[in-house]
């Protein structure tokens, strides 16, 4: 919503920014936009946006594409969009068995990005390994343009050290994690302000922002890795919950699977976790006396089918609930698994919903992310670009002390 009033002590100054983070986010999602695009996305005046772009162009933030004729009479309206160049970030995606970081601009195009696929270190290792790539990817940007990355944002799950015997994972290389101030730490040895937010819904993030969130506004986002996360994005905006995870389907309940290769619990309860993850699938392959290399192989693997069934199924209860509890048309699918393989398993989800929906019950639909293995990088980096200059952020990194990561409203 547009501000129109100074009324309540608040100052001219703080309109023309709250009014001008605004156009900011309408020209974001409509891509390319006129003047008179921009008023009526906002509900402002063609004046005040007149007025707002100039000031934007003059900051950089927007640029002009040209003329465009739209088909009637008048002269032909002058076309603008953001310039990327207007604004950086880094994002940083810290998982059990990797880290990612990307340089991004003000579009969220990934312009570099530095990846280590190996067990997470130790903290202290930690640090200093993605304090060196921030500075490898800085360097990348512009000397004259260096002033314009405006921060850190970091994915990380929230219980690193939790569910480890479900992905076979060793508890004492965890153990440090537990207490560890990461975003913190990290912020000390970089001199970049710092915000931290769960990997899934850092993902949820990248694709509300600069994916499939730019035409539907409520969705459901799953992301398989080498666990499972999910974040969920309603009206448009991102929804953390009261402790930040939202969305976090890896603890729903879901059915025994018929594979071997899937532990049994022992009190005979399963959360999906177990069945649809990166873990159970190298679990299966193992099982099976086949190569981790078989994931994408150009061959078929029967052992890949058979998992890819499994985690269909496991999906469908999960997913169906979801749909009815919360009233998504839509869930998002991404991934480190190949494009090709995510679309195999989507289908294949498809198919068991359609089977499994209750009577009169409409199963959500599926896509495929826009992002895979870098979605949560992406969506990192979108937290100090949105703080900066979203309609909900504010003048620098403001964070609530007693949350984890930013208690902001991430509006797209």
């Amino acid at each position: 919503m547009p501000v129109r009033s100074a009324g309540q002590g608040a100052s001219s100054v703080l309109i023309r920014h709250a009014n001008q983070r605004l156009i900011l986010q309408r020209l974001r999602r409509l891509g390319e936009a006129s003047r008179a695009d921009l008023a009526r996305a906002a509900g402002l005046t063609n004046t005040a946006v007149g007025q707002i772009i100039k000031h934007l162009e003059q900051d950089g933030l927007v640029r002009t594409l040209g003329k465009k004729h739209g088909g009637q009479r008048g002269q032909p309206a002058t076309m603008l969009e953001l310039d990327p160049r207007g604004a950086y970030a880094i994002g940083v995606r810290l998982d059990r068995m990797r880290i990612e970081t990307a340089l991004t601009d003000l579009s969220g195009t990934v312009l570099a990005h530095l990846t280590h696929d190996h067990l997470l270190p130790a903290p202290l290792r930690a640090i200093e390994i993605v304090r060196d790539d921030i500075t490898r990817l800085a360097a990348l940007v512009p000397a004259a343009r260096r002033r314009r990355i405006v921060g850190v944002g970091v994915a990380r799950p929230d219980r690193l050290n939790h569910w480890l015997e479900k992905l076979d994972l060793a508890r004492e290389d965890f153990a440090p994690w537990e207490h560890v101030a990461f975003a913190a730490e990290l912020e000390r040895a970089c001199g970049m302000p710092v915000i931290e937010e769960n990997d899934g819904s850092a993902a949820a993030i990248a694709e509300l922002f600069h994916g499939h969130g730019r035409s539907h506004d409520d969705f459901l986002h799953v992301f398989i890795g080498p666990a499972i996360g999910g974040g969920l994005v309603l009206g448009g905006q991102c929804v953390r919950g009261s402790t930040g995870n939202a969305g976090d389907i890896a603890v729903m309940p879901v059915g025994p699977s018929r594979l071997a290769s899937v532990p049994r619990a022992a009190d005979g309860r399963e959360i999906l976790l177990g069945r649809a993850s990166l873990a159970g699938l190298r679990r299966h392959l193992r099982a099976r006396g086949e190569p981790p290399a078989a994931i994408d192989a150009p061959r078929r693997s029967a052992a890949v089918d058979e998992w890819l069934d499994d985690c269909a199924d496991a999906l469908a209860d999960p997913l169906l609930a979801a749909r009815a509890l919360l009233d998504v048309k839509l869930v998002v699918i991404d991934g480190d698994l190949s494009a090709p393989l995510l679309d195999r398993l989507i289908e294949r989800t498809a198919t068991r919903l359609a089977a499994t929906a209750a009577e009169a019950a409409q199963p959500p639909a599926l896509l495929r992310g826009s992002f895979g293995a870098m979605a949560g990088a992406v969506g990192a980096a979108t937290l100090p670009l949105f703080l900066t200059f979203g309609p909900g952020g504010s003048a620098g990194m403001q964070r609530d002390p007693n949350r984890q990561g930013g208690a902001f409203d991430l509006v797209a």
